[in-house]
């Protein structure tokens, strides 16, 4: 069964409110045909089982007509539904059998503790370094192992990795440059990214094993490409990275888990779970209203009317188990999006596939008659137990996340009762449920990309004055113009990112002072090391979040640079440098009146 569906509402409809399955919505015809009971399939589905467009048209033949159905409970007006009880039990957990029928409802009466969710066992908060075998990559690796980070490698030959960085490394074996290496295993954990993977420049006369020549840098030997091109490293490899590593490391504005995203609509498969199944006759329902949506997009409405008759008093809505668990670690919780009626509900959030089990549970006031986006910390959610907190519940692991419910209740937690309930009517519309990271945002992705970038064909520049990677562009099979077309599509990708430019790179120590731009102007050099300490300072940095920059030391070519072993410079305070960065700034702004040919 696929839970999440992605369907754009472009047909007109001639109401704005589509009932999904009675109480509940999207359900496929699919799903309908593989859980129903053989001898309910004499018959054809209902209309509620129709997909969001056939309803569409199917309403547009009908239009005399309101397929909707109406809701009965009002309060003190109506006995226990025995249907509804049975319809809520099928909707969630197929049709059950006589036996397994009284399993549950002496399971029921009989109080057992809750089923606990199996604790994750994936490690989390790993750093993943790309290109580690190479001269930045590898003493970022350095670094990192010295400051107590997990980190795992993402390298192509394995025996010169663990022979370079130890035999105990973390270690997946992967090409940037072949998608199909790129295994979702290799990522689980991942939060962020140090991407160090550079195309391979060689002397056209050879080098030695240890590349003592190309460590000197380009300036000293008559260059040439070895191996994969430039395009296939710094923008097939790119833009395969990025897709691999998306969902691990998580987006700026969030991932979309219910509601309006570049014309589509992403939709879960909604049932009503009210109080029926307790005795109670609280109804509710899920209707999406095609134009209800704060800017006259489509919004869900969770609406009904809350009786505390039979010893009631709650009303819900809530997903059918997700075929494939909800990943959402990478971000710091959820928000809603919804048009508040003053009333207080709670979000629940279940790790586990089994019926009766603990929920992790978070409960957010709402502003009569305002849109608002309600922001709902992974740390706020309380585990809870048929309204009782659990004391020891496992940790709520957001990497594993199985089923959604919104409840509006008479019942708080622990006895305590809910200080806005009010039995009869309500309505919550809820235009979107998505994920988000808390501010400030750091980067996820850090890249080592190159001064010089934008220069190759900026108009009015004096390429004679330029370094040899700049004025050999072309030769070098437009190097510098892919390794822009690849910081793009970092850019582009909606991952909090960093991008670095160093100067030309030498194997000088760290510690020289240094000198940050923008713009891609400078010239100058810089150590190895100095790159791989900025680039994980760029890690927890908020200064430098989607900001790109360009760095030297002030020490000029002709001067070496040394540090005296015995009294080594301080570690530097890279915020100072970071803080004065500004957004938007790349260089490009001097090539928009003159395209970049390839």
């Amino acid at each position: 069964m696929e839970c999440f569906n992605s369907t754009k509402l472009s047909s007109p409809c001639t109401s704005s409110f589509l009932n999904l399955q009675g109480s509940s919505s999207l359900v496929c015809n699919k799903f309908y045909k593989n859980s129903v009971h053989p001898w309910l399939l004499s018959s054809p589905p209902p209309k509620p089982f129709l997909q969001l467009d056939d309803r569409l048209q199917y309403r547009q033949k009908s239009a005399h007509k309101t397929y909707r159905r109406a809701i009965f409970a009002e309060a003190g007006k109506q006995g226990w539904d025995l249907g509804r009880f049975l319809k809520t039990l099928y909707f969630f957990n197929g049709p059950p059998s006589p036996a397994k029928f009284f399993e549950f409802v002496i399971e029921k009466l009989s109080s057992p503790s809750p089923s606990e969710p199996k604790k994750s066992m994936g490690s989390s908060g790993i750093v993943l370094v790309v290109g580690a075998t190479g001269g930045v990559g590898r003493r970022v690796v350095d670094v990192l192992q010295k400051k107590g980070l997990p980190v795992r490698v993402l390298a192509r030959n394995e025996e010169k990795a663990r022979k370079m960085l130890g035999p105990d490394i973390d270690l997946v074996i992967g090409d940037i440059t072949k998608e199909s290496t790129l295994l979702p295993e290799y990522f689980k954990g991942v939060r962020k990214v140090i991407n160090a993977a550079s195309v391979i420049v060689g002397p056209k006369e050879g080098d030695t094993p240890e590349r003592t020549k190309y460590s000197q840098g380009i300036k000293f030997f008559e260059p040439e490409i070895k191996g994969d091109s430039p395009e296939m490293v710094e923008f097939v490899g790119m833009r395969n990275l990025i897709n691999a590593v998306k969902g691990s490391v998580g987006l700026r504005n969030g991932k979309l888990i219910f509601g309006c995203e570049d014309n589509g609509f992403r939709d879960l498969a909604w049932g009503a779970l009210d109080d029926v199944v307790m005795g109670g006759v609280s109804e509710s329902t899920f209707l999406i209203d095609t134009t209800g949506g704060e800017k006259g997009e489509p919004t869900g409405l969770f609406k009904g009317i809350v009786s505390t008759t039979n010893n009631g008093g709650f009303t819900s809505i809530r997903t059918r188990n997700f075929s494939v668990p909800e990943d959402l670690s990478a971000y710091d919780g959820l928000e809603l999006h919804l048009k508040g009626d003053g009333r207080r509900y709670k979000l629940i959030v279940r790790t586990s596939r089994d019926w009766d089990t603990v929920g992790y549970t978070a409960s957010f006031d709402t502003t009569e008659g305002q849109w608002q986006s309600i922001r709902l910390p992974f740390s706020s959610f309380i585990p809870v137990f048929r309204a009782r907190t659990i004391s020891d519940a496992p940790p709520f692991d957001p990497s594993s996340i199985i089923s959604l419910q919104l409840m509006f209740s008479k019942f708080e937690y622990d006895g305590k009762l809910n200080p806005t309930f009010v039995e009869g009517p309500f309505q919550l519309p809820v235009s979107s449920i998505r994920t988000f990271i808390k501010d400030p945002v750091t980067p996820r992705f850090v890249h080592v990309s190159s001064a010089g970038v934008t220069r190759p064909d900026r108009p009015g520049l004096d390429l004679s004055k330029q370094p040899p990677a700049v004025r050999l562009n072309k030769e070098l099979d437009f190097i510098l113009t892919f390794k822009l077309k690849g910081e793009d599509l970092i850019r582009e990708s909606g991952i909090p990112y960093a991008i670095v430019r160093p100067c030309a790179l030498t194997e000088e120590p760290a510690g020289a002072d240094l000198i940050f731009d923008q713009g891609d102007n400078i010239t100058g050099k810089i150590s190895r090391e100095e790159i791989a300490r900025i680039c994980i300072a760029a890690l927890e940095s908020p200064y430098t979040c989607d900001k790109t920059f360009e760095v030297k030391s002030v020490i000029p070519f002709s001067e070496p640079f040394t540090v005296d072993l015995e009294n080594p410079p301080q570690e530097k305070d890279y915020d100072i440098y970071f803080k004065d960065l500004k957004d938007g700034i790349t260089g490009k702004e001097l090539l928009e009146q003159s395209p970049v040919p390839v």
